[in-house]
């Protein structure tokens, strides 16, 4: 435990010491990554000691509770993935940022930076609800400062007040939970939570608090509505460090609060279901649709963490009916993609913002050919839209293998399953399907738009790939992505132990029961994917070694009867999706505004299209709208004089006493 608290401090004092220097650029910068690379060698030095249980409790002057932490295989799941992607992230942002913002004093944004990481490692280690509310809202606050960044632009500051809004009002949600069950409990100490049993007898309401609450950060849909306008706007790794890892405290919120609860009834496992069915295919939808790169890889988060949901759900619906198999494989894929998608999520928006700072652009339909220039950057892309597609043998194939056996193995093998089971688990096999469908239709649309074929406009003099201070993060992320595809099953046995403090908490059973279903079919699938790419590097040695000696002439391939073919012949991102989307469009209903040819000779044409979010334009505008028509008729309560001011505060206090007394 010394080493994480170490961590924190150093984290939050490098921040300080960055800001105290952001009129010495190199001063600056060397404590905000040096600061970050130390805060993540300490948490993982923590880790290579073992995943026992520790806990740490010191009385402190602040009302209510105890600074109370505890270290256990669980919360070092999300401990792990947060190092790793802010230290990789914050030596892509040292590079990054000072070409982004040259004339721009960072110190201040590497102060929320190493702040936001403290929070997100002191989120998961507290033990104490009024801690893990105090480092809940510092990890908000600290990243609506990055999110505002560039806060001179006026879509950066409206991104940046729809982020803080949406995590309030998830924050408020929490508050109830957390108030309940310090009443319940008569305490706030997440021992006491676990023991109480009027906690248990709340189950219910405080599940729906929980996915609410917790949800609003995740990006469950319908909450979902600050992702696509926050990413777009932080830097590159700040989008990284939100998208791979911030977000996913959503999901470890949920997870800790169901080891409070007990047995699950199957309705909270098909409400879990039914989210990330929904948030995985919408989420999707939406990012086929998509112009803007960030933008996509945004709504693709909300995919992810809709996969999540499937997998937690399946686990659920697997320890409410009794299904061993079922309740590991669903948690262990859910558990499982959670650090996946931390690592090739961060790669692509890492990747995103090399050819942002390259191109000077994130539009996908005015890039291509980019794979000539910048190869590895190209690759480590081209690995990361394929992790996050679900191919193999790469590790979002991993996980999501486990859901797909997870949901089989209780609708399908075995014992007659339930029929609510025998008819939700085929639709929720055929949404994981269609999910990952549509995601490599996307990624082949983004990879083969921006990276392949020729210039849609002309590119910047010298464009090649970035600096090796930027290139390596993003190849230690392509090649993790690669070896936890290939060692699923070592993964898997690391995962055990954190499995065995959910299913101990909900009342499930061993881990080892369905650790023992899928081990061998990981193996095989594992031995299978070495094989493949074994295969492949000897087919590579074979051709070099048969053109050695041979004379290599390079030539146009056939182009069609085109001789004088232009870039404007080729897809764009738009119509490459346009088949998809029009499919879909009663559910995404997107926009298309057409400028015909007029006369014998027109001068132009031309087609534009626009997705825009259903949810904030349909439900959240409107809703937000009315309220504040409604506070404006409340304007004449507010007088400017503090009189009056004092006076409401009064009958206040007299009124919450009457209640109290009466």
């Amino acid at each position: 435990m010394r080493l994480l608290l170490a961590a924190m401090a150093v984290l939050a004092g490098s921040g300080l010491a960055a800001w105290a220097c952001g009129a010495r650029p190199r001063l600056s910068r060397g404590f905000g990554v040096g600061g970050a690379l130390l805060g993540a060698a300490l948490v993982l030095a923590e880790l290579s000691r073992g995943l026992g249980t520790v806990v740490f409790s010191r009385p402190w002057p602040l009302p209510g509770g105890s600074f109370s932490l505890r270290w256990d295989p669980l919360g070092a799941v999300f401990a792990f993935a947060i190092a790793l992607v802010t230290a990789l992230a914050a030596v892509f942002g040292g590079g990054y940022l000072p070409a982004a913002a040259p004339r721009r004093n960072l110190g201040g944004a590497w102060l929320f930076y190493n702040l936001l990481t403290a929070s997100m490692i002191l989120v998961v280690l507290a033990a104490d609800a009024f801690v893990f509310l105090l480092a809940w809202e510092v990890m908000s606050l600290a990243s609506f400062f990055l999110v505002m960044f560039e806060s001179e632009h006026r879509e950066t500051r409206a991104a940046g007040w729809t982020y803080l809004v949406a995590v309030h009002l998830g924050g408020a949600f929490l508050l109830m939970l957390f108030g309940l069950m310090a009443a319940a409990a008569g305490s706030l100490d997440f021992r006491a939570f676990a023991a109480s049993g009027g906690v248990r007898s709340l189950s219910g309401v405080l599940f729906v608090l929980a996915v609410i609450g917790f949800g609003a950060k995740a990006g469950f849909v319908p909450l979902h509505v600050w992702l696509p306008e926050a990413h777009p706007a932080a830097p590159a790794h700040v989008s990284a460090v939100m998208s791979g890892v911030m977000i996913k405290t959503g999901i470890y919120g949920i997870l800790r609060i169901l080891t409070f609860l007990g047995p699950p009834p199957a309705w909270w496992g098909w409400t879990l279901i039914a989210v990330g069915a929904v948030s995985g295919i919408l989420g999707v939808l939406f990012a086929l649709a998509q112009h803007d790169l960030k933008r996509l890889l945004a709504y693709h988060s909300v995919e992810n963490i809709g996969i999540i949901a499937l997998g937690l759900g399946t686990g659920l619906l697997g320890v409410s009916y009794g299904n061993p198999v079922m309740a590991v494989l669903g948690l262990a894929g859910g558990l499982f993609h959670v650090v996946n998608h931390a690592l090739f999520k961060s790669l692509l928006f890492l990747g995103a913002g090399a050819v942002a700072a390259a191109a000077g652009t994130r539009e996908i339909d005015s890039l291509g050919g980019l794979g000539k220039r910048m190869p590895v950057t190209a690759a480590a892309f081209l690995i990361g839209a394929a992790a996050i597609s679900g191919l193999p043998p790469l590790n979002g194939f991993a996980s999501e293998f486990f859901i797909y056996l997870g949901i089989w193995a209780g609708s399908v093998r075995g014992a007659p399953a339930p029929v609510s089971l025998a008819i939700g688990g085929p639709l929720a096999l055929a949404a994981l399907a269609l999910i990952g469908g549509l995601a490599a239709a996307c990624f082949a649309k983004a990879f083969g738009v921006i990276f392949l074929g020729e210039p849609r406009r002309s590119l910047p003099e010298g464009l090649r790939d970035p600096s090796p201070a930027l290139l390596l993060p993003m190849l230690i992320l392509a090649a993790a992505c690669l070896a936890l595809g290939l060692l699923a099953p070592v993964a898997l046995g690391l995962l055990l132990p954190a499995l065995g403090v959910i299913l101990a908490g909900v009342s499930g059973p061993s881990p080892e029961a369905g650790a023992a279903f899928i081990r061998p079919a990981l193996v095989s699938v594992s031995a299978a994917g070495a094989g493949f790419l074994g295969l492949l590097a000897l087919l590579a040695w074979a051709r070099r070694g048969l053109l050695r000696r041979r004379r290599v002439r390079a030539g146009s391939t056939w182009d069609c009867g085109y001789a004088a073919s232009d870039p404007r012949m080729q897809y764009t991102g738009s119509s490459f999706a346009e088949p998809i989307v029009e499919v879909f469009r009663y559910f995404i209903r997107p926009r298309a505004r057409l400028e015909a040819p007029q006369g014998l000779f027109p001068e132009g044409a031309g087609l534009h299209s626009e997705t825009p979010d259903l949810f904030r334009d349909k439900l959240f505008a409107p809703l937000f709208g009315f309220l504040n028509e409604l506070a404006l008729k409340l304007r004449w309560l507010q007088q400017g004089r503090v009189q009056l001011y004092v006076l409401y505060i009064a009958v206040t206090v007299l009124a919450l006493l009457v209640w109290k007394l009466g």
